[in-house]
């Protein structure tokens, strides 16, 4: 799973950690398995296959220098999460085997934190190591003397543990003292100085230009990459499509547009939800409802009609923490008169939102996501917020990364909104399931220290 570029020792770390993986999930099942009648052979091989399969198609052992620990969790997540659906759908099939989710669940634990383990100290290590001793480190030039250009070398410079060493920039098009050639030199300078990694900038090249550097990069062996300047849209994810041989690149709008995660982030909604619901709710509700109902008459629900995902309606449920009113529309302020005794505190702490595991069960909202604004909001601020937009590309949530932010409660002027879009936007283009764990305990936290924001 560990890939650090072409240092001298790189090219090993692959196959070792394939290896290693292998014979993890090939030794450590026997451990809990000698009572359930698995033909050994079988099973070995079955697993093997497996997990080829779903590391090649999740890209598990792409990790590179600058990949981060939690870009790794998730990877580890993924592929965990569809091994053990592969490992309990071996068992229908070998009828002469038994079944045991005990077993199952101690061979994938103690597997994966072996796992888990080894993947982390090589990673860690290799880093520590490239800072201490310098050593397989990537000789690297800049082509184009750009801002990007230069951001990118303060980058090799800051993050020693990536291990790149910049060597120099080369431009026809700008004039500075840290510029070491022209476009005509990089060839030469490549050659002698056992350069890398080439990166270039976009607008730095004409055709035949890059077309030249491409090949001579392909024929030195030499890696080759481009940095976008103008165009703020390759700040993004790109894809590359073949229409036949014709190469095309569009934008992933989210990282949650892919089908496995759209499958981790809902069967972890359901999972969840359902624990909320038998633990808590089967209580708590009735509880609610007797308090609501003790101090105000009316429902002891209110039901709110809510921007989804695509901007399709739902009704979002919350315990009633306001009386009987016309105004449901209208934001809450500080010392809202609307909010009764018992409002105030299940307002305080998050509790009015607990219903809202039934819209997540219902596959309405998501644990965690953009918190769905009032369509009143939504009107008003889709027209003049960059990205508002973007906040229904993924389901709403009960709790998001803005909220735990701080940027929760009353919208009085416009830049509340904008703070909360910027984390939103970010959620979304930058999702994981430890992004969504991470929210989800400071959420609880929040509720256990309160947050002066929530009334």
């Amino acid at each position: 799973m560990i890939l650090f570029g072409r240092g001298r020792y790189s090219k090993y770390l692959r196959p070792i950690s394939i290896l290693f993986d292998i014979l993890v999930i090939s030794t450590v099942y026997r451990i809990f398995f000698n009572e359930l009648n698995v033909n050994n052979l079988h099973f070995t091989a079955y697993q093997i296959g497996c997990w080829s399969i779903i590391s090649y198609f999740l890209g598990f052992y792409e990790v590179y220098r600058y990949t981060t620990a939690i870009q790794i969790i998730s990877k580890l997540s993924r592929q965990g999460i569809l091994f053990l659906l592969s490992v309990i759908a071996f068992f229908p099939f070998a009828k002469q085997t038994l079944f045991s989710g005990q077993a199952i669940a101690e061979y994938m634990v103690l597997a994966f934190v072996i796992i888990t383990s080894f993947k982390f100290l090589l990673f860690y290590y290799l880093k520590e190591y490239r800072i201490a001793t310098g050593s397989n480190k990537r000789n690297v030039v800049i082509v184009g003397f750009t801002p990007q250009a230069i951001n990118l070398r303060q980058l090799f410079d800051t993050r020693t543990d990536y291990g790149y060493n910049f060597q120099g920039y080369f431009s026809d098009k700008e004039k500075d003292s840290q510029i070491v050639g022209g476009i005509s030199d990089i060839k030469d300078f490549t050659t002698i100085n056992a350069i890398d990694d080439i990166y270039c900038s976009m607008n730095e090249l004409d055709n035949m230009q890059m077309k030249d550097l491409v090949e001579f990069a392909e024929i030195n062996n030499k890696t080759i990459k481009f940095i976008p300047d103008t165009k703020n849209i390759f700040s993004k994810n790109l894809r590359i499509d073949y229409y036949e041989f014709f190469p095309v690149l569009s934008l992933r709008k989210t990282p949650l547009h892919e089908p496995i995660a759209k499958i981790v982030k809902r069967g972890f909604d359901i999972v969840f939800s359902l624990l909320v619901i038998i633990l808590i709710l089967s209580w708590f509700t009735p509880l609610m409802a007797l308090l609501i109902k003790l101090e105000s008459k009316g429902p002891a629900f209110f039901l709110q009609s809510r921007p989804g995902i695509d901007e399709t309606e739902f009704f979002c449920y919350k315990f009633r923490s306001m009386q009987i009113n016309k105004r449901t529309e209208q934001s809450v302020v500080k010392n809202d008169p609307r909010i009764t005794r018992v409002g105030k505190f299940i307002r305080k702490t998050s509790l009015d939102e607990m219903p809202q595991f039934l819209n997540v069960l219902k596959g309405e909202m998501s644990v965690v996501g953009p918190r769905p604004n009032l369509w009143s909001q939504n009107k008003k601020y889709s027209s003049i917020i960059k990205k508002y937009g973007t906040r229904h590309y993924v389901k709403p949530g009960i709790t998001g990364l803005a909220q735990v932010k701080g940027c929760r409660g009353e919208i009085s002027t416009d830049e509340d909104m904008i703070n909360r879009i910027k984390y939103d936007v970010f959620y979304i283009e930058n999702w994981s399931l430890l992004l969504d764990l991470k929210v989800i305990t400071q959420t609880v936290v929040n509720i256990i220290i309160g947050d002066e924001k929530a009334y």
